[in-house]
């Protein structure tokens, strides 16, 4: 670690921090240490991050908002890279948007609405940035990234810096070719539509509304947890085997909604991993049906 450190000293990369606690960083409030968070201010900083990685073999992992992810209780291995405020604004060009991947998907659909532009409606209630929307192509009630994306500027895996149009980003559900090709969104470009404002805030109040009464917002959780399987829902068949509100240590099934855990008090990821193990388990036994996780595993377990 410390000839990554010194190392890393010699070149404009941006913030270092050894041995930093990731729960913070993580809607779960759950997770182990990086060995080194790097947190770059700007897009040449995040290329000669990459390429001095590339160089000398050494493995990163990217973290956003920390939403839509479980952290190792042991931490992540190697370089953990978190964009910085540099990468969080948006401007506005008619009906076109262009934010940084660091900036809020939730604060981006508030702005876009009042400044009347339609298209990010179905996003208001994502709690991830926008690179992390624009990677595993996010999406809720019926729309997800894929159907406003025009491009997305990417730092690849060697540094290079390149611009992929929304048919390069090979989308299909929750999912891109970056999972693939290992790089990372710093930019995108929306195509929105120009719309009534009222009307649009009402879609959006609508949706909010909706999981303020059916989703746990209050305790910490990492959003839905399983995939929806075909013709059906997750919940419904979380419900139906009788899990809601089943606990292992500090990590719950919600009881307002099934296919939300929730940390409940000091829960470890592998108390979180345990029950997802459960309830698949029980899935099957009952319905025949295999759930698979929507949320991602970082790190040593």
């Amino acid at each position: 670690m410390q000839q990554w450190m010194n190392l890393l000293s010699q070149h404009a990369v941006g913030q270092v921090l050894v041995n930093e606690p990731l729960a913070k960083y993580t809607t779960w409030r759950i997770g182990g240490p990086a060995d080194v968070l790097v947190i770059p201010s700007n897009q040449e900083e995040l290329s000669t991050l990459m390429t001095v990685l590339k160089e000398h073999q050494i493995s990163w992992t990217q973290l956003g908002r920390g939403s839509n992810l479980l952290v190792a209780d042991k931490g992540i291995r190697g370089v953990v890279i978190k964009l910085g405020e540099g990468f969080d604004y948006a401007t506005f060009e008619e009906d076109r948007i262009i934010a940084g991947a660091a900036h809020s998907v939730v604060k981006l659909c508030i702005l876009a609405a009042k400044k009347g532009l339609s298209g990010l409606e179905f996003a208001g209630g994502i709690p991830g940035s926008v690179g992390g929307a624009v990677y595993m192509n996010a999406g809720a009630h019926g729309s997800d990234t894929s159907k406003i994306l025009q491009s997305a500027r990417i730092v690849l895996h060697d540094g290079q810096i390149v611009t992929y149009s929304v048919e390069d980003m090979q989308y299909a559900y929750r999912h891109s070719i970056l999972q693939e090709q290992p790089g990372i969104v710093v930019e995108a470009s929306f195509q929105m539509k120009l719309g009534d404002r009222t009307t649009i805030m009402a879609e959006m109040n609508t949706h909010k509304d909706r999981r303020r009464l059916t989703q746990p917002l209050q305790q910490p959780s990492a959003g839905s947890v399983f995939r929806n399987p075909p013709g059906d829902h997750s919940a419904r068949l979380i419900e139906a085997a009788g899990l809601k509100g089943y606990r292992i240590g500090g990590a719950e099934i919600s009881t307002q909604h099934a296919n939300f855990i929730v940390n409940v008090g000091q829960s470890t990821a592998a108390d979180v991993l345990e029950l997802i193990s459960h309830v698949q388990k029980e899935v099957v036994k009952q319905f025949g049906i295999e759930l698979q996780p929507e949320v991602y595993l970082m790190g040593e377990k």
